[in-house]
Formats: structure tokens, sequence, C-alpha cells
């Protein structure tokens, strides 16, 4: 028997578990190259102006810092690497790191993993199929996306470098889901790990970018999502930035390896500290120890969305600029469909508020889903062996996806009017007025956490499909009014009916029915949740 014996037959298993994820995954970020082509070659039909698009966007480093520069605006295929670019450096970093965790750090932590390396399967074969399901998915991907673009006309060179960028993206992030999956005992620590290397690669590349002039800076070159966009599809493709990503990725894979035969099956190589042997008062609740699980997630949460929104906010007063110089009225159109442009910063604010709410309701889901990670690793069980009743152990989860997505969003708003109030002068006034319009998220973000709920209550075995949903919003929102999309679609999603804060004025109807929706969706989770069998 070797090190590698069983792989095959754990990717076969990895993709079984996965069958539903990982095609998501890919369908959603093909789809997003695809509409986002098709959107640009119905917006600018001619080089003349496509050229005029990119030279006003180019003269404002708001949108340098967010979306990097364009480095070829005359084909639609240049736009659309522009466009998406650094968002599939995100994406594509979450999709490889979470996939890799999921089938190596999450495994073990169950204790399923034990029973696995009991049978004849060799010390690296379980890293190694994560890897390598992680890596197949990145591949299968790239080709998606390749395909689309060359199905719409586009160069096939720039569109295979696109592809391969992505490919390498999201073999990057899984070698470093891989690497910290060896440092940490718990899948959440993996994820948190591998999740701030994903955000610093992504301030990065923006810092760097901002920097730059007609180009990019040396932080740029430290960030592989940086090295995604310094490929440059459809730009003079610059092919031997893929070796930088291919020897991250062995490098960091190597490494993962490494330390894998350096630890014992459910320890990391970060130290762990033993807790007390009796509990103090403070923990002999429900609340008490959902507060204990959930408090990591959430102040990591609250820490990372500080950070990007005093970024975002620093940048908000000179968007504005954009529009003050001559040829712009293509760039004005688009932001017109998005929701008007009497006031510009408050456009471009309420836009990004509306990315906020999305990235909120990612985190009201996770706590939610809290309670479906406590019934599979058996630990709810016994908990509800005691005293506890099920209403209140769901009760207090449900109080972090309520009153969490609060908190994120005040912080958000608040970091975002101190920085930009700073900038104009009042301080004091952005903090409250922003921190108000943000809060206007809120209840978009309770119906995703009550379709969680739902989901949980009801049919617990289909809860990953609660991120689909999330998919269809984010596709709905970012590029329905671009592609004018029927109404009755774009009012499929939550956040399409929340007054765009603070452009817009604030209408309380829309926001109640918001909040009546999550409500029975949560009450109908609830009550799923104490009639059926748990564990």
């Amino acid at each position: 028997m070797t090190t590698l014996t069983g792989t095959g037959h754990l990717i076969r298993l990895a993709l079984r578990l996965d069958r539903v994820k990982l095609p998501i995954w890919v369908l959603a970020l093909t789809a997003l190259t695809a509409t986002t082509a098709s959107a640009f070659e119905g917006l600018y039909d001619t080089v003349a102006e496509r050229e005029a698009f990119a030279a006003t966007i180019t003269t404002n480093p708001a949108f340098t810092a967010l979306l990097g520069p364009i480095f070829d605006p005359t084909t639609t295929g240049g736009l659309t690497a522009w466009r998406i670019g650094s968002i599939f450096g995100v994406l594509g970093g979450l999709m490889g790191h979470q996939t890799v965790v999921r089938h190596t750090r999450l495994e073990e932590e169950t204790g399923r993993l034990e029973m696995v390396g009991a049978g004849v399967v060799g010390r690296h074969a379980t890293l190694a199929a994560a890897l390598c399901t992680a890596w197949g998915a990145g591949a299968l991907t790239g080709l998606a996306s390749t395909a689309a673009l060359i199905g719409l006309g586009q160069p096939v060179a720039g569109s295979v470098a696109f592809g391969a960028g992505l490919t390498g993206i999201v073999a990057m992030f899984a070698a470093v889901g891989a690497a910290a999956a060896q440092l940490t005992t718990t899948g959440r620590a993996a994820n948190g790990i591998a999740g701030g290397v994903v955000g610093t690669a992504f301030l990065l590349r923006a810092a760097g970018d901002a920097m730059g002039d007609g180009g990019s800076a040396w932080p740029s070159w430290v960030s592989p999502i940086g090295w995604y966009q310094q490929l440059r599809p459809f730009a003079d493709e610059r092919w031997w930035v893929l070796g930088l990503m291919l020897a991250f990725t062995v490098v960091a894979a190597a490494g993962a390896h490494a330390m894998a035969v350096r630890r014992d099956i459910d320890a990391g190589m970060l130290p762990t500290r033993s807790g007390p042997a009796v509990a103090d008062d403070g923990l002999r609740s429900p609340l008490a120890l959902a507060w204990r699980l959930q408090r990591g997630m959430l102040l990591g949460w609250v820490g990372a969305l500080a950070v990007w929104s005093a970024v975002i906010g620093s940048l908000a007063a000179s968007v504005g600029d954009v529009f003050a110089a001559d040829g712009n009225e293509q760039l004005a159109q688009i932001i017109e469909a998005l929701g008007g442009a009497e006031n510009i910063v408050d456009t471009y604010l309420s836009l990004v508020f509306a990315i906020v709410g999305l990235a909120t309701a990612v985190y009201a889901m996770q706590a939610a889903l809290r309670l479906r990670t406590e019934e599979t690793a058996l630990r709810a069980e016994p908990l509800l062996a005691t005293r506890v009743r099920r209403t209140a152990w769901v009760g207090s989860h449900l109080t972090f996806a309520l009153l969490g997505p609060a908190l994120l969003l005040v912080v958000s708003g608040a970091a975002m009017g101190l920085v930009h109030g700073l900038r104009t002068g009042d301080p004091a006034t952005e903090i409250v007025r922003l921190a108000a319009s943000a809060l206007t998220q809120l209840p978009a973000t309770w119906v995703l956490a009550g379709i969680a709920l739902a989901l949980f209550g009801l049919a617990p075995r289909m809860t990953t499909a609660v991120w689909g949903v999330l998919v269809a919003y984010l596709l709905i929102g970012q590029l329905g009014p671009v592609l004018q999309l029927d109404q009755w679609v774009l009012n499929l999603s939550p956040f399409t009916h929340v007054p765009a804060l603070p452009m817009a004025d604030l209408t309380w109807t829309p926001l109640l029915w918001l909040a009546a929706i999550a409500a029975a969706l949560m009450a109908a989770g609830i009550a799923g949740a104490r009639r059926r069998d748990i564990g």
C-alpha cells in the first residue's frame, strides 16, 4: 500500500457528497461570465463606445481599486475580464478553500475521517483526494467559462487565458485551504484562516491597482488575485503568469502534505488550550453556549467588514469626479439603470450597500446553519437529552442569525460613514446617515436566514440548497437591471424590494413585508425542528 492508496475512491466519495454544491459553483460562475459578456455586447456595439467608456472609468481610483485597471477596452472580452476578474478572484478563492476544508478538516472534526483511515487508505490519500476534487471543479469551471466566451464570439486566446486564470485561482486557494486545514482543529477556524488569505489578497490587489499609474503597483504582484488580472486576458496575454500560479499551488500543497505527516489525527499544528474542567455560570444556558460557538465567526465578520467598508468609504467622495468628465454618457446610462443618477455619490453608496446586504446575508445563513452543523457532528443530541428544550436550542442560534446581521450592517455603515465623513468634513452626520442606510438591508438578510432555518427544520438534507438561492439573488441583483430582465424576475430577490438608501427615500411597507416573510419562514423552521428526529 502506498501513501496515495484509495485516492480514487475518496474522490468519488467527495463528488457524491458535493453533487449539489459543486455544480452550483460551476454553473453560477459560468452564467456570470456569459451574462456579463452578453451585457457588454449589447451596451457597447462599437470600439469607439467601449474606449469612451473605459476612458471614463480609468480616470477614477474608486473603480480601479474595486475592479482593477482596464487593460484593453477594444473587445467585449477585455471589458468582461475587467468587470468580473476581481469578483472571480474572491469567488474562486472561496470555492477552492471551502471544498478542500470540507473534505479534510470537517470530516476529521466529525470523526468520519478516522473511520475512513482505518481502512485501506494511504496517509496522503484524503488530502490528495480533496485537492483533486477542488482542482477538477476549478478546471471544469475554467473550461465552461472559456467555451461560453468563445461561443459569444470572443478571441480564443483571451478566452483560454480567462478560463485558465480562473482555474489557477481555484487551484491556488484550494492549496491554501489544504494548508489551513493542517493548522487548526476545526473546520470553522480553517475556513477563517483561508478566508482571511483571500481577503488580504483582494485588499493588496485593490491597493496596488489604486497606487498604479496606468498599470499596477507592487502590492498587486504579491496578491494571487492580482496575478489573475495581470494575466491580462484579451490584452496581449501574459502566459508566464500561469507559472506563478502553478508554483504557488505546488508550494502550498507540498507544505500542506508536509504538515499532514507531522501531526496526529484530530490535532492541528497550532497549539490548542484545554478548557476548564467545570464550566462557569456564564455557560450554563443555551444562549451562552451559542455565543461561545458563534462568537469567533461573528467577530471575524465584524473585523473584515469594518476594514472593507472603511476602504470603500474612502473612495466614495471621488466617484462624482467621473461624471464631471466629458464623454461619460454610457456610464451614466448604467448608473441610471441601476438606480438613478441624481446624486452620484449616494447612488454609489446605495450600490455598495446592496453588496453589503448580500455579504451580511451570508453570515446570517451561516449562523442559522450552525444548527445543522451541531446536529451532523452529533453534539446536538446529547445536549437535547438534558433539560434544554428544542425551541430554546434553535432560538439561541437564531438570535445570532437575527441580531448578528444588524450588528454587521451598523458596523459597515458606521465605518463607511466615518471615513467618508472625514473627507467631506462632517463625520458625525455621515456615520448616523450611512449606518441607518445600511440597516435597511436587514429584513432581506433575515429572509435568507429564514430560508436556511426552514430547510433545517423541514428538509435538513436540503440545507445546502440555500446557497443556490443566494447565488440566484446575487445574479439577479448584480446583472438583472443591466440585462433588463422582466420585473417579475427581479421581484424574486428580496433585495430588489429594499429602498436604495441613501439615494432613495425610506419606505416601510416593503421592509415590513420582508420581515413578515422572514418570520413565517423561521416559524416554519422552528415547528419542523420540534417535530422531526434529531441526529
